[in-house]
């Protein structure tokens, strides 16, 4: 069963199908309603879970008569309002991160490129504190306790019984930062992406500090494509402050395209085991 971003997100497409298809415009529905605009927004773009009796209410304002249809989207509406584990973490997600937690555990594959550090999902426990403690610049022990507990949870997804199809490329220079004083976590970290490369469901590839100008000079990026058809593709930008997630086609096309052209730039991936090889010896 999908997740509930997905089913929200499937949701909220259904019901801007539904009113476009009368010429309606969000204005229009929220006027009927007594609702501010914004929340036939959020509603159709899934980013807010849909009560059951705004949603009967939507259905009836735009004569949805057929009654398996009807329970069919009330349904959504229920499902779409389910808690994951990581809502046990809202004191430190943002609802952008928990969205996307949601989404990448509903994803069919997973594409990312990383510039500055190694992807999320294939971080070690240690790795992932120093870099979370660099990147909240927070004195909180338990907070960055907590955001590592979530990096890691997040990692099931690997080993699950149909997992997503993980494409990373991480730049060779992320591999070489020296993030700690203490070289065993990063030795430890390099040992992790030799580990993890060997699932049938991994590829992992270094961009060479050598490779010259490719798409990803201007930043890291994660796409999710889901089994759904109907379930479009996701970009998600992290930045230092926020996140944000890209939905438009036109957009999310130009982010696949790029990943391409990093694929194609980067190292091949027996070239790239290697490279990490030859850094962990370093390392040593």
């Amino acid at each position: 069963m999908s997740g509930p971003t997905v089913r929200r997100r499937r949701l909220g497409a259904e019901l801007r199908s539904l009113r476009e298809g009368l010429k309606y415009t969000t204005e229009t529905v929220a006027r009927n309603f007594g609702w501010h605009n914004a929340k036939v927004s959020r509603v159709e773009t899934g980013r807010t879970a849909a009560k059951q009796g705004d949603v009967e209410a939507l259905l009836d304002f735009y004569g949805v008569q057929d009654e398996p249809r009807r329970q069919a989207l009330l349904r959504l509406a229920r499902d779409g309002g389910q808690r994951g584990w990581w809502q046990r973490y809202t004191d430190v997600l943002t609802p952008v991160y928990a969205d996307f937690i949601s989404l990448e555990s509903d994803a069919r594959a997973v594409q990312t490129y990383e510039c500055g550090f190694v992807p999320g999902l294939l971080q070690t426990a240690a790795y992932a504190r120093e870099i979370i403690s660099a990147l909240n610049m927070t004195e909180a022990p338990e907070e960055v306790n907590r955001l590592v507990e979530v990096r890691q949870a997040r990692q099931s997804v690997l080993t699950q019984s149909s997992p997503p199809e993980i494409w990373a490329v991480v730049n060779e220079s992320a591999l070489c930062t020296r993030i700690t004083d203490r070289p065993q976590i990063m030795r430890d970290q390099l040992q992790r992406l030799l580990d993890l490369s060997e699932l049938p469901n991994v590829t992992l590839q270094v961009m060479s500090s050598t490779a010259g100008p490719h798409p990803g000079l201007s930043g890291a990026f994660t796409v999710l494509s889901f089994p759904e058809s109907q379930d479009h593709d996701v970009v998600l930008l992290e930045h230092l402050t926020n996140s944000l997630y890209i939905e438009e086609r036109p957009e999310v096309e130009r982010y696949s395209a790029a990943f391409r052209r990093i694929v194609a730039d980067a190292l091949s991936r027996d070239a790239s085991l290697r490279l990490i090889r030859d850094l962990k010896e370093e390392n040593s």
